[in-house]
């Protein structure tokens, strides 16, 4: 049986906090400074969402702007930008291309080797640290 908008709908609130699906499902944004962080060491941010790897921790850095950022997503990871024109400015906007969740934006103020500052919301992460 397909599901209906209204379905999938329903299954993402059933599966995310109030803010996650407000920031994944309508674009919001968490505010700045409120995400408690990731525990340190090795590891990968995947989607809340659908579990879709997306950053490796060593592409984790401390930009200043109050969301986890990152230089660049992993490698063949299912991300996608595309032009967002809200809030009266022209920026990249990032969601997961697994399940069209929003993650947040991508700015040219990063570090090398990219200068890429992928600015995440924390909610939209779940940190899966490596084993072993």
């Amino acid at each position: 049986m397909t599901q209906t908008p209204k379905d999938r709908d329903s299954a993402w609130r059933a599966k995310l906090s109030p803010l996650a699906y407000a920031v994944t499902r309508q674009a919001a944004t968490e505010p700045p400074f409120s995400h408690a962080g990731f525990a340190p060491g090795a590891g990968t941010f995947a989607c809340v969402c659908c579990g879709a790897p997306l950053f490796a921790a060593d592409a984790k850095f401390e930009s200043g702007c109050g969301w986890p950022a990152f230089s660049a997503p992993l490698p063949d990871a299912p991300v996608h930008e595309m032009r967002d024109t809200s809030h009266g400015m022209i920026r990249t906007e990032v969601r997961c291309a697994a399940c069209a969740a929003h993650l947040g934006h991508v700015f040219d103020d990063g570090p090398g080797p990219t200068g890429l500052r992928y600015c995440i919301n924390g909610v939209a992460l779940d940190f899966k640290p490596d084993k072993g």
